[in-house]
C-alpha cells in the first residue's frame, strides 16, 4: 500500500481530534444498541405477531427462530415520476427471493419521499428540496423504528435522498447497511448541445417547443440523469465510502449486470449482520478516514458542491465534525481526474466506459491519497473498490480496474491530471465565507472585480436579463436564499443567463447565500455564503453599484468600498417568506436549521 499523503494524514488527524468527544459518544451509543441483541427477540408476542403477520409461511418459520436468521429491512425511495427511481419498483420482490434462498428474510420496512430537483428547479417546490433530506432521514428512522431488523438495504439515488438515507442509517449505526442504486439512463443528446439550447432560449432566440424537444432528447428514459450532478456524485460517494457492492454505481437499469449487482447486495447484507461472524455495522464503517475519502473522491471527480453541505451533515450524524477548511486543504493536494459534464463534454456513461470510478480509486490509492485500510461492506480495504464487476458466463465476478483510462480525455492520470487541485475553494473576506468551484471556470475568469447588481430572488434576475439590463460587467448578488430564509433552493435558472453573459465576453460572477445546481459551474460563483442574509450576514448590506471582488486566486471575497460606511449601513429588509404549496409546513425546519458550513441541517 502506498505511503499516505502527509496532508491527508494531517487533515484526518485534525478531524479526529476535533471529533474525539462527539465520536466517542456516538460509538458508545451504537454499541449499547448492539449489546441488546436482535431487538425482535425481546419484543412481546403481540408485537412480534404484528411484525410478521403478512409475510409468507416460509418467512414466518425463519422469523420465529428469533436469533438464527437475519431479517433485512428494505427502505426505498421508489416513485415512478423520478426516472432514477422508477427502476426500484421491482427491487423488493427480487431482494426477498434472494435473501430467502440464503436463509434470511426481508421486509419492506417503509418508503421515503423523493422529489426531483429537475422538476422543481425555479419553482416553489424547490424551497422544500434541501429540507427533504431531513424529512427522508426522519422517514427512514420511522421505518426502522419497529426494531424487527438485523440489517438494511437502502434503495435511493438522487440529490437529497442518499444523504437523508445515510443520516438515518448512521443513527441506527448498530445495523449494517448497503446502498442499492439503479444506474444512469443511456446517453441522449450531448450535454453541450443541451446547454447551448438553454442559452439560446434564455436569449429569446428559440421558442419553448424547440427547448422542450431538446430536453426530451436529454431526459428520455429510466435511470439517473447522465450529467455529473448531485445524484451521480452520490453514487460515487457510496462507492468510495465502501457502502456499495463494488462497481455498482454506473451500470444502466434493466440490464443483466444491474440485476446481478442488486442480488449481490441482497446476499451480502445477510452475511454481515450481528447474527454471523462478519458483523459490519455502518456506524463503525463510517469513520474519519471514510469521510476524508469521500471528500477526496468528490474533489478528484469534480463532484457537486451540494456535498459541501451533505457530507458535513452525514459526518455529524456519525459524531464526526468536518468544516470547509478540510475541503479546501484536501482540494490543494487532490488532482482532478475526471472530465464529466459540466466539467467536460462526456457524461457518466462515457466516464464509466473509459475506466470509471474503479480506475480513479486505483490511482488515488496508488498515490496515497485515500485511506486504503478502511472497513467496507465487503471487508477491510478500499482495494475492493479498485476492481470492476463483469459477468463470467452469467455469474458475477470481479477483475482489477484499469490502471489507465481507455480515454484520457475523460479520465485523467496522476501523471497528467486535468488540474493539479480538486477545484473546491473556500473564499473568505469581509462578506463572509463561501464555496467556489473552479473546475469548470475559465482561467481568465478566476478573478472578477465589478459593480454589484443586487436581487432578492432569482426570478428578478431573469426579468432583468430579459429586459436587457444585464449588458455590462457585474457581480450578481442574490440574497435571502439561505436555509433559514427559504430553505436554500438551488438557483439553477441563473445558469443559462449568466452563462450567456459570460459567452458574450462580459466579466460576470455570482455571489449568493443560496445553492447552485450540482450540474453548474462554468461561470464564477461564490455560493453557500455564510452568514446568510437573514442571519445578519453582510450580504444583506450590499447595494447596487458597490464594487466587489470575487478572487479564486487569493481565495478572497470582498466589498471594496469604505469599510466604516459599509459597517454603518442598515441591512435590507428580508422579503416575507413565501407560503402555499406546503411551504408553510416547513417553517419548523427554517427555525431550527444551522448554517451552511454546519451542513444546513435541522435534525443533527
Amino acid at each position: 500500500m502506498a505511503r499516505l499523503n502527509a496532508v491527508l494524514a494531517e487533515v484526518t488527524a485534525r478531524i479526529r481530534r476535533r471529533s474525539e468527544e462527539s465520536r466517542g459518544e456516538y460509538l458508545q451509543h451504537i454499541d449499547s444498541w448492539r449489546g441488546r441483541g436482535p431487538r425482535r427477540a425481546i419484543l412481546g408476542c403481540t408485537n412480534l405477531a404484528h411484525g410478521y403477520a403478512a409475510v409468507s409461511d416460509e418467512s414466518k418459520q425463519f422469523l420465529r427462530q428469533l436469533k438464527q436468521h437475519p431479517n433485512i429491512a428494505i427502505v426505498s425511495a421508489y416513485n415512478d415520476m423520478l426516472s432514477a427511481h422508477q427502476p426500484l419498483r421491482d427491487y423488493p420482490e427480487q431482494i426477498k427471493r434472494v435473501v430467502l434462498e440464503h436463509g434470511a428474510t426481508a421486509q419492506f420496512a417503509g418508503g421515503v419521499p423523493a422529489m426531483c430537483d429537475g422538476v422543481t428547479q425555479g419553482q416553489p417546490g424547490m424551497e422544500l428540496s434541501l429540507f427533504s433530506r431531513d424529512v427522508i432521514a426522519m422517514s427512514a428512522a420511522v421505518a426502522l423504528s419497529h426494531e424487527m431488523y438485523d440489517g438494511t438495504l437502502m434503495l435511493g439515488i438522487c440529490d437529497k435522498i442518499v444523504p437523508g438515507l445515510l443520516i438515518a442509517a448512521l443513527r441506527f449505526g448498530h445495523l449494517p447497511a448497503i446502498f442499492v442504486p439503479a444506474g444512469p439512463m443511456p446517453s441522449g443528446i450531448s450535454n453541450s448541445e443541451k446547454a447551448r439550447t438553454r442559452e439560446l432560449y434564455a436569449e429569446g432566440k428559440i421558442g419553448r417547443e424547440e427547448l422542450l424537444l431538446s430536453e426530451e432528447k436529454s431526459y428520455h428514459g429510466p435511470g439517473t440523469c447522465t450529467f455529473y450532478g448531485t445524484a451521480n456524485s452520490n453514487q460515487m460517494l457510496m462507492e468510495i465510502m465502501g457502502l456499495h457492492i463494488p462497481g455498482t454505481a454506473f451500470f444502466n437499469p434493466y440490464t443483466p449486470m444491474r440485476e446481478a449487482l442488486t442480488a449481490a447486495a441482497a446476499r451480502r447484507v445477510t452475511q454481515i449482520t450481528a447474527l454471523g461472524d462478519d458483523y459490519r455495522p455502518v456506524g463503525r464503517l463510517i469513520d474519519e478516514r471514510s469521510i476524508v475519502n469521500a471528500i477526496v473522491g468528490l474533489l478528484a471527480t469534480g463532484g457537486s458542491t451540494n456535498h459541501t453541505l451533505h457530507l458535513v451533515a452525514i459526518a455529524r450524524a456519525a459524531g464526526i465534525v468536518v468544516d470547509w477548511n478540510d475541503f479546501a486543504q484536501l482540494s490543494e493536494i487532490t488532482p482532478l481526474l475526471a472530465r464529466v459534464y459540466p466539467n467536460g463534454k462526456a457524461d457518466v456513461n462515457h466516464f464509466h466506459a473509459a475506466g470509471g470510478l474503479g480506475c480513479v480509486i486505483r490511482q488515488l490509492l496508488d498515490a496515497g491519497l485515500l485511506h486504503g485500510d478502511v472497513e467496507t461492506v465487503m471487508g477491510q480495504g478500499l482495494d475492493h473498490y479498485a476492481r470492476e464487476p463483469w459477468l463470467d458466463d452469467g455469474k458475477l465476478a470481479w477483475r482489477d480496474s484499469p490502471a489507465l483510462a481507455a480515454d484520457p480525455a475523460i479520465v485523467g492520470s496522476l501523471a497528467e491530471p486535468f488540474s493539479e487541485s480538486g477545484g473546491i475553494k473556500v473564499l473568505e473576506g469581509n462578506l463572509g465565507r463561501a464555496i467556489y468551484k473552479t473546475s469548470a471556470v475559465p482561467a481568465d475568469r478566476l478573478v472578477v472585480e465589478a459593480p454589484a447588481r443586487v436581487f432578492d430572488h432569482q426570478e428578478a434576475v431573469l426579468e432583468a436579463f430579459r429586459a436587457g439590463e444585464l449588458d455590462r460587467d457585474m457581480i450578481v448578488v442574490v440574497r435571502y436564499q439561505g436555509p433559514a430564509a427559504n430553505g436554500m433552493p438551488e438557483l439553477h435558472k441563473l445558469s443559462p443567463p449568466l452563462g450567456a453573459m459570460q459567452e458574450r465576453g462580459l466579466r460576470v460572477a455570482l455571489v449568493t447565500d443560496g445553492r447552485m445546481s450540482g450540474a453548474s459551474g462554468k461561470f464564477p460563483a461564490a455560493i453557500h455564503l455564510t452568514p446568510e442574509a437573514v442571519a445578519g450576514g453582510p450580504i444583506a448590506k450590499i447595494c447596487d453599484g458597490d464594487l466587489l471582488r470575487v478572487d479564486a486566486t487569493d481565495d478572497r471575497l470582498e466589498y471594496l468600498g469604505d469599510a466604516d460606511q459599509f459597517a454603518g449601513r442598515e441591512p435590507a429588509g428580508a422579503p416575507a417568506p413565501y407560503q402555499g404549496l406546503g411551504r408553510e409546513l416547513f417553517n419548523v425546519f427554517r427555525r431550527a436549521v444551522n448554517d451552511a458550513e454546519s451542513g444546513a441541517c435541522s435534525i443533527i
